[in-house]
């Protein structure tokens, strides 16, 4: 998986921000963390895979991009880079766009979220994407399983140290 290889000679030395994703035991499947490097080897991203397909696949991917990560920067009907990522793990090569999207809010915790829930021209694919406060987009990719409201109350941040390069 391309996320998952160091695209540089650059070191990343780990997020400066919290990873807010689902904690690695409370998943039963297999877990893949990657760091988005830049030139500079700062971090511009953190992305988690959790597989549940037995090595066929990922049932998800957890994204947090910083602002200014490049990862951010998608067209209009273009797929946000957790979904792509997605479909490479899959091997599903077949165009994919944006075809809705509807912004809803959720609880989690004490916070008031609005969740931009996005649909595709491939229906197995669920994605609900929102901003933190401190400006880190989170982007949830599913494939064949619908994220429903519980999935949020799983969400928490993680040790950055679980993210050190090194």
């Amino acid at each position: 998986m391309s996320f998952l290889r160091r695209r540089s000679a650059a070191t990343p030395t780990g997020p400066d921000f919290d990873v807010l994703a689902m904690d690695p035991g409370d998943w039963p499947g297999n877990l893949g963390a990657g760091l988005l490097p830049a030139p500079d080897g700062s971090c511009q991203g953190v992305f988690l895979r959790y597989d549940l397909f037995g090595g066929r696949g990922p049932a998800m991917i957890i994204g947090n991009l910083p602002e200014g990560s490049p990862a951010r920067e998608t067209g209009e009907d273009e797929v946000p880079f957790e979904v792509a990522q997605l479909l490479e793990a899959l091997d599903n090569d077949e165009p994919v766009r944006v075809t809705e999207t509807e912004d809803t809010p959720v609880m989690h915790e004490d916070n008031l979220l609005i969740v931009r829930r996005l649909k595709f021209s491939e229906s197995r694919i669920s994605c609900a994407q929102f901003d933190r406060s401190d400006g880190v987009l989170v982007t949830i990719a599913s494939w064949d399983r619908p994220i429903t409201d519980d999935l949020y109350r799983l969400l928490k941040p993680l040790p950055a140290e679980m993210f050190q390069a090194g």
